[in-house]
């Protein structure tokens, strides 16, 4: 542009000149004519250099004449648009820019050719050609009034700068921001509180759901510290709790600012009211129009609704009741060990005295009762019995024992009802010597035994028979298969009881609890439960894998070690 004025006043000035020089000297006229050619020569070289870099400049140039009619079209602007030079000269500049910018632009030429230069004027120009389907050319312009030697204007020349692209992302960030402010500032009751703070730690947001939770009007928190007059320990508009509250929520802020990912963290603070909120916060970085700095956070609080408030009231006193008895648990196993401590004294004081052989069992029995208490007041975690991974003890028993003992844990039960129980398994079967969990059986075989009374019709009878199978697995180790079938008369066990035993019910009473422990402790024992019903009675199978000793082999290595050494 500065070039352009330049020449304009040098071929004003070069002519002036010329009509000021005392004309009545012929040498001196003479010598003017030479000055005045060989300043032509200059001025037309000259404006061939400044035509030819107008044509080749790497931003767009047109000019118009005073009708309007381009007469001037570079080859950048020729090459944004899609219109060549020929194409372009002798057309209405107002004819080639978007209808939406014609207005503009017909008032920046009026302007001009009043000579009146107006600069950054932004407008749209039409594509043509292959360039249509990208759409109009976003220009900003600087107006250059011609001007002959009267000083008259004879057109305009705009030098301008391609701002499409910039235009295109502006306007994509003025929808977007649009967006923003519709949906944020949005009354609706499904928005969230969303307070935001700048790259300088002022609060630069504060939503309509923000003032209704906190109290506090927009114009009241924004512009001021986030940290300490909005959010702070003491004159602070929203106050918190404690001096740590105030720490974590700056780390809580500072990590978001430095792009850790955002986490929902507890947040509590008092609202104007004084009422404490309790809410979690979810802090995001913003960034900038680049997308490259941050330029803030904006944090998102988490409100529960009036029905899950209820659910988590709920929650919390089902918790409060269930410490209760899990406390009142602790308590009742505490005062359960006390006696059976003395208990326990007691039969061992027994066992020292001279006693009959029945007295000695019946011992024996109240024995393997005692540790079956121990063991269940051991068992603080059920969780470790039903997803399976208790552990099972590895001792020597007998059958024999392990039924007697389970059968005088319902023998009260039964007698009251005038329930027979009979034991018709073999002898030698209850004789034989097992490997296994030997406590954990018996606690399996009492409460499918209570069971069966509880459902047995009065006066009737109930049988225990046990089976034995064996594998060789070794020299001296066999793989025994014990299958006990209990049997009682009448309707049998209710379907939902056995639903709950199965865990195809989630609602468990006591006994269906009962019966799905001592189900589980069979699965960990290798085996399983069936339960058959058939005409006027139910039989309680049970399947279980336990180790038994080769007796055999056992007496010839006893036979062999009471030989003779050969010397």
């Amino acid at each position: 542009m500065d070039a352009i004025h330049s020449l304009q006043l040098i071929l004003r000035n070069a002519f002036k000149d010329v009509e000021t020089t005392d004309t009545n000297t012929n040498a001196i006229h003479s010598k003017l004519g030479d000055l005045r050619l060989e300043g032509m020569q200059e001025l037309e070289a000259v404006t061939s250099e400044m035509v030819r870099l107008i044509e080749t400049a790497t931003v767009p140039i047109l000019a118009v004449d005073v009708e309007g009619l381009v007469n001037g079209w570079n080859m950048k602007i020729a090459e944004l648009t899609g219109l060549s030079v020929d194409n372009a000269i002798g057309k209405h500049l107002l004819t080639l820019v978007e209808d939406s910018s014609s207005e503009t632009v017909q008032k920046m030429l009026v302007m001009a050719l009043q000579g009146k230069e107006e600069k950054n004027i932004q407008f749209e120009i039409k594509t043509h050609g292959s360039r249509t389907e990208a759409g109009p050319i976003s220009l900003v312009v600087n107006a250059c009034v011609n001007r002959d030697l009267q000083e008259s204007v004879v057109g305009v020349c705009f030098v301008a700068q391609d701002v499409t692209v910039q235009k295109i992302v502006m306007d994509k960030f003025t929808k977007i921001e649009g967006d923003y402010r519709a949906i944020v500032h949005n009354p609706n009751p499904l928005i969230p509180p969303i307070f935001g703070m700048d790259e300088f730690g002022w609060c630069s947001e504060w939503n309509p759901a923000m003032t209704k939770l906190t109290g506090w009007n927009r114009d009241e928190v924004v512009d001021k510290m986030l940290l300490g007059e909005v959010f702070g320990t003491n004159t602070a508009c929203c106050r918190l709790k404690n001096q740590e509250s105030f720490v974590n929520l700056g780390v809580v802020l500072n990590n978001a600012v430095t792009g850790n990912e955002p986490e929902k963290v507890p947040f509590g603070f008092f609202a104007r009211s004084g009422k404490y909120v309790e809410c979690l916060l979810c802090v995001n970085k913003k960034l900038d129009m680049e997308g490259g700095a941050v330029s803030g956070v904006f944090c998102f609080l988490q409100l529960p609704s009036h029905e899950l408030q209820q659910a988590l009231h709920i929650q919390k006193l089902s918790e409060q009741t269930a410490m209760k008895r899990l406390k009142a648990l602790a308590y009742l196993k505490t005062q359960i060990r006390n006696p059976l401590s003395g208990i326990i004294f007691s039969r061992k004081m027994m066992e020292d005295t001279e006693l009959r052989p029945e007295q000695k069992r019946l011992l024996q029995t109240s024995s393997m009762c005692q540790r079956q208490l121990s063991m269940i007041l051991d068992d603080s975690d059920l969780s470790s019995i039903i997803d399976g991974y208790l552990d099972l003890e590895m001792i020597e028993f007998t059958l024999n024992d392990v039924l007697i003992a389970s059968i005088s844990q319902v023998m009260m039960k039964s007698t009251g009802k005038g329930i027979r129980i009979l034991n018709e398994t073999a002898e030698e079967v209850m004789e034989e010597t097992l490997y296994g969990d030997g406590v954990r059986l018996q606690q399996v075989l009492a409460d499918f035994l209570l069971v069966s009374v509880n459902f047995a019709l009065k006066g009737g009878q109930l049988s225990v028979v046990a089976s034995l199978t064996k594998d060789q697995l070794g020299r001296s180790v066999h793989l025994a298969r014990l299958n006990l079938r209990i049997t009682h008369v009448g309707g049998g066990i209710p379907e939902a009881l056995l639903n709950q035993m199965f865990e195809t019910d989630g609602d468990a009473t006591e006994e269906g609890i009962s019966l799905l422990i001592s189900r589980k402790l069979v699965k960990l024992m290798n085996g399983d439960i069936q339960y058959l019903r058939e005409a006027g009675r139910s039989t309680f199978i049970i399947n279980i894998e336990l180790a038994a000793a080769n007796r055999v082999a056992i007496w010839g290595e006893k036979r062999m070690s009471d030989l003779p050494r050969i010397q």
